[in-house]
């Protein structure tokens, strides 16, 4: 009966193991720009997230091929724009290519009646087509003659002259060999445009590898030798980064696993201590991944790599279990005596972190879940599961010189105490007179690009001429046809704006399909054939045209009035049509068109115009709108973490039912927190949002020893009792102190973040809590 109640804990253990194991093994890895958005948007921060996660610059990929001459390049470039265009995975390959733009053309010059904003019933009277007539004489004598003398028999009143004028506002890059390439033509340049949304990780991925399988394909030969090609945008950015947090969480965490396991051995000189002190560890890991996979359906790289944390905390467990085992007692009574304390400190890490589950904040809450879910599954398992893989006279070397060399310290820390208090005094001004903000204010702060990264995507912007749309517009309404007229309408103050010089242009999807009432009222601006004739017949006078010229302007004037209008099916197979779906989004709740802004000048006098027209128009500047969601999300943080220090104070004090002892515990943890976030500070650094998280940790974890720190002062222990524990302690904050230093080197600042704050705050809160209280524990 006895062997089954032992074995009865292993079995539950072995099947939730066995669970866990199942749903990570299907989790799903998340961008950890989806960390950082809102679970609960306003209007600015819904359209901000729509932007960051399907907009259409979140499926851009810009492309540079270097290494050969400028006919090199641009054989290489129209090879992989070739292959890539018979690819589902990517709705546009732009390289420049003129026979990509033939259907754009076509598409224009045939619908340019319904298409240019010019055409108005004044634009096709006497006095409108003179005017046209003349302006298209003057420009018989440009570099654009050659072209204008085969379409102005067409096109007397100059539409498509207009329409190209609007788009010649849309910078281009120039053209060398027939291709896009770099002014210095050492560079030749595409724009890609992914089918798969901005924030599907796994299909910017394959978007991506696919680019580099089919330039490989392009370049075969001796001509490409040296060939290489460069990629940049958004999505190759957070594949960029997942690939790094899961490189760093696996490589930092054998790095880590293999110093602790280093420390155990030379504490505890056992392989059998090594591998069931490692049990913990994983199955919180597991539990508190599996737990947020459950939770969340997808897990951030970010939660993923905080995983690494657990190695030096959940092994605590572990070292307070084998210290605490001697012969005279059986394993499943080693944790008796400290339990209640362990159980305390366990109690305290769920209410300084379950306010964080609350956080519309997704990576803040799931960082709250993991750690609280992993760290009970940790100390569940050390209780109940570890006595029962130890035999019964099983006891692991004593390193009783450490544990006497480490009571004499003790005995002598409390001298300490004057240090300590200046040590707070002086960090906690530090703090207060800090001329810098304290606090990062933007988003870009925790997930920052590499320099040489940065650097590539602003040559490859350069050389594109593609601007940085900060500044955007979106349109609501219930159906495409609604959100085209708005469209229209802010487009027409959006060209008074432009010639004010408020703006340099603008994006429209009405540029390219005007809505069903515009295109009916400029259709009727066409007069009837007679008084077309007539018209035409007055406007040459004084001009060197012959009338029987325009024969073609009549006949194709004609088809328009008979033609069927343009709808979103008409744009099919055009670039074009690809630029139009990309300004147009809809959902359940109706339709969006998006508006990008061109070099704005004056936000404000851009705002009170909007302002004036209806009231489903939002303004977005991105940088702005992104900083704010930060801002706030800092804020909450804060809020959250108060009052998560407010749930420990109160639980303490309902465990300890004494307001001495609860700011016994309580005091080495405020210092230590005041004197980690100085020493953050004097670094250079300002806080982000996941120092805070660290803080929060370090307090986790150091009120573990002040409260046995607390246990040892105010009851009668037996001294070979107390020094186990205060061994127990050392070795705890030791590969506390490795797990969480190692972090710090990851290169990944928010891993960075928590790994340096809590570092620093587990050392001083043991080293605090000996001074502070050491001498009752000694005598």
């Amino acid at each position: 009966m006895k062997r089954i109640s032992q074995r009865w804990p292993i079995a539950v253990w072995l099947i939730f193991l066995a669970v866990c194991i199942f749903i990570v093994s299907r989790i799903q890895i998340g961008a950890d720009i989806n960390a950082f958005l809102p679970g609960s948007p306003t209007p600015a921060q819904q359209l901000l997230t729509e932007q960051l996660r399907d907009g259409v610059v979140s499926r851009l990929i810009l492309a540079g091929i270097e290494g050969g001459a400028p006919e090199t390049l641009a054989k290489a470039s129209k090879n992989l724009a070739h292959r890539l265009r018979n690819e589902a995975a990517f709705s546009m390959a732009n390289n420049g290519e003129e026979s990509s733009l033939d259907k754009d053309r076509a598409y224009v010059f045939d619908n340019r009646y319904l298409l240019s904003s010019a055409v108005t019933p004044a634009r096709f009277t006497p006095e409108g087509l003179h005017g046209s007539l003349e302006k298209a004489l003057q420009m018989l004598g440009s570099p654009a003659g050659v072209m204008l003398k085969n379409v102005i028999p067409r096109d007397p009143s100059g539409e498509a002259l207009h329409l190209l004028e609007g788009f010649a506002g849309q910078s281009r890059p120039p053209m060398q060999e027939g291709v896009w390439m770099s002014r210095d033509g050492k560079r030749a340049l595409l724009v890609l445009q992914t089918s798969a949304a901005g924030f599907n990780i796994d299909a910017q991925q394959h978007a991506i590898q696919l680019i580099h399988h089919r330039f490989a394909e392009s370049t075969q030969g001796p001509e490409f030798s040296g060939l290489q090609i460069q990629l940049s945008g958004p999505g190759v950015f957070s594949v960029q980064s997942r690939d790094h947090v899961e490189n760093v969480a696996f490589n930092f965490s054998i790095i880590t696993a293999m110093l602790v396991s280093i420390l155990l051995l030379l504490v505890y000189r056992s392989w059998r201590v090594l591998a069931i002190s490692l049990l913990p560890v994983i199955s919180g890991a597991l539990a508190g991944i599996a737990a947020v996979s459950m939770g969340y359906g997808v897990v951030f790289g970010v939660t993923l790599g905080f995983g690494i944390t657990l190695i030096g905390e959940a092994v605590d467990y572990a070292i307070y279990f084998f210290t605490h085992l001697s012969p005279e007692k059986p394993p499943n009574k080693a944790l008796e005596n400290i339990w209640p304390t362990l159980r305390l400190g366990v109690l305290t890490t769920i209410c300084g972190f379950s306010p964080m589950f609350l956080a519309d904040f997704p990576g803040l809450a799931q960082l709250g879940l993991f750690s609280a879910v992993g760290l009970v599954v940790a100390v569940l398992v050390t209780r109940w599961v570890l006595p029962s893989l130890v035999s019964v006279n099983f006891s692991p070397s004593t390193p009783t010189r450490l544990a006497a060399w480490l009571m004499a310290l003790i005995k002598q820390a409390p001298r300490l105490r004057p240090v300590v208090l200046i040590a707070v005094i002086v960090a906690a001004l530090s703090i207060a007179l800090h001329r810098e903000p304290v606090w990062s204010d933007n988003l870009s702060s925790l997930f920052p690009i590499a320099e040489d990264k940065q650097q590539l995507d602003q040559s490859l912007r350069n050389d594109l001429g593609a601007p940085d749309v900060r500044y955007l517009i979106a349109i609501s309404g219930k159906d495409r046809e609604e959100v085209l007229e708005r469209s229209e309408a802010v487009g027409s103050q959006l060209d008074l704006l432009t010639n004010r010089q408020v703006l340099a242009g603008y994006d429209s999807p009405a540029r390219y399909l005007p809505s069903q009432k515009t295109q009916q009222a400029r259709r009727a601006a066409l007069p009837d054939a007679g008084q077309l004739r007539a018209n035409l017949h007055q406007a040459l006078a004084g001009l060197p045209f012959r009338s029987n010229l325009f024969e073609p302007f009549f006949k194709e004037a004609e088809a328009v009035r008979s033609q069927p209008l343009l709808t979103f099916a008409s744009l099919q197979g055009t670039n074009l049509g690809l630029q139009t779906e990309s300004l147009l989004a809809h959902n359940d709740k109706g339709w969006k068109a998006m508006l990008p802004l061109r070099g704005v000048t004056d936000a404000s006098s851009l705002q009170q115009t909007l302002a004036r027209l209806d009231g489903n128009i939002v303004l977005l500047d991105m940088k702005q709108e992104s900083d704010s969601l930060y801002q706030s999300y800092v804020r909450e943080a804060i809020t959250l973490s108060a009052f998560g220090a407010l749930a420990i104070a109160l639980l303490l004090f309902i465990s300890l039912r004494s307001v001495r002892r609860v700011a016994a515990v309580l005091l080495p943890l405020a210092a230590a927190v005041i004197i980690a976030t100085a020493v953050v500070l004097a670094s250079g650094q300002k806080l982000l949002i996941f120092h805070l998280v660290g803080l929060l940790l370090a307090v986790a974890v150091g009120s573990n020893y002040s409260l046995f720190f607390d246990r040892e002062s105010n009851s009668d222990v037996h001294e070979a009792d107390s020094r186990r524990t205060m061994v127990s302690l050392l070795v705890a904050n030791i590969s506390t102190t490795i797990a969480f230093g190692m972090l710090s080197f990851s290169g990944v600042p928010v891993l960075t973040a928590i790994g340096e704050t809590v570092a620093i705050g587990a050392f001083l809160s043991l080293l605090f809590s000996a001074v502070l209280m050491g001498r009752k524990v000694t005598s």
